[in-house]
């Protein structure tokens, strides 16, 4: 049985299962979800608790002696199994599936691991908990969701927001779902149950976006010139090196290059992307069809020549001559922005100006 967080709680009403997995990468979800497990736990006499994380030196069989034993004063017991990795090793994977497939009435099994693929979940391990207990996948909240997610999540909290407060709430802790929820509490302390408006949340709010160069990749393809200058001199301001954020934005552009060309020569982006090298765009999919509607393969190509420049301007191996050199007096986060919004379809400079 799979369900998202916000079914926990409803799943909870109707009981405990044996066996709990948690999976996913965004930290405040996947620790509120294994707290509510903890205190539904707990309401249902499992009162001892026994962490053990499984990193490369674990014993397996400790799980294994554990599913056999009872708990010093005779309590009912929570496992609480935290993998290090989404594919444990072959003893791990028996162990796992062992403790599943032989449950103690008197103890509940819950792991948390790391963010699982949908391949990933052909594992025996795995499809024994889907079986017997229940999953739960934590996917990060996306840019377009998150003034939604804010929303919920003040009102739960107490704290009545306007939609631009929630807005500017989202656009200011985007990333970082903890930092969201540490505001929100702030503001509870801070104003009270009074209605709050933009104003108010200007007044205490510290900007606490956290971005990485992939989400400048997903925003550039969605062709959001305005976020795509935030999140890079955001990522500017985090202290990277511009070849840091280059590297990806370069693959992409090659990757686009390659694509566009097999369309343009007639053949279906569908059968393309079914090819092999180019398979992790499907997941993109929507969002490079409209780049590829902006851009034609000559485009792409000259935004390959200006990531080159870029690379060249960061490393200091430009020349003085270099149009880049001159036109950026050698800031190559100035040059990487107006990169990013030209494949944004904004300010797109002519080639010679790379």
């Amino acid at each position: 049985m799979r369900f998202r967080p916000d079914q926990l709680k409803r799943s909870l009403e109707r009981g405990l299962a044996p066996v709990y997995l948690v999976s996913g990468d965004e930290p405040l979800q996947l620790q509120e979800c294994l707290d509510q497990l903890r205190t539904a736990a707990r309401a249902e006499g499992f009162t001892d608790r026994v962490v053990l994380h499984a990193d490369a030196r674990f014993d397996w069989s400790t799980l294994k002696q554990l599913g056999e034993s009872l708990s010093l004063f005779a309590e009912r017991r929570v496992i609480d199994l935290r993998l290090s990795t989404a594919k444990p090793d072959k003893q791990g994977v028996e162990a796992i599936k062992a403790a599943v497939e032989a449950p103690n009435p008197d103890h509940l099994l819950l792991v948390s691991a790391p963010r699982i693929d949908k391949r990933g979940f052909s594992a025996a391990w795995l499809k024994a908990i889907d079986a017997a207990g229940a999953i739960i996948q934590v996917w990060p909240v996306n840019a377009k969701r998150l003034p939604g997610w804010v929303a919920q999540r003040a009102l739960a909290a107490g704290v009545e927001l306007s939609n631009d407060a929630c807005r500017l709430i989202a656009e200011r802790s985007e990333g970082n779902l903890l930092a969201c929820a540490q505001e929100l509490d702030k503001l509870k302390l801070l104003y009270g149950d009074r209605a709050l408006e933009v104003e108010d949340v200007l007044a205490s709010i510290t900007d606490s976006a956290r971005f990485g160069a992939f989400d400048l990749v997903d925003c550039v393809l969605e062709g959001d010139a305005t976020r795509a200058v935030r999140i890079t001199m955001a990522l500017k301001d985090e202290g990277l090196d511009p070849l840091q954020v280059l590297g990806p934005v370069a693959w992409m552009l090659r990757s686009a290059h390659q694509i566009a060309l097999r369309v343009d020569a007639g053949e279906s982006l569908d059968a393309v992307l079914a090819m092999g090298k180019f398979a992790v765009w499907r997941r993109h999919q929507s969002a490079l069809e409209r780049a590829l509607e902006r851009n034609g393969p000559q485009n792409w190509r000259l935004f390959i020549l200006r990531a080159g420049a870029i690379d060249r301007l960061a490393k200091g191996t430009g020349k003085r001559t270099d149009t880049a050199v001159k036109r950026y007096r050698g800031e190559a986060w100035d040059a990487l922005v107006e990169l990013a919004v030209a494949v944004c379809g904004v300010g797109l400079v002519p080639a010679t100006h790379v």
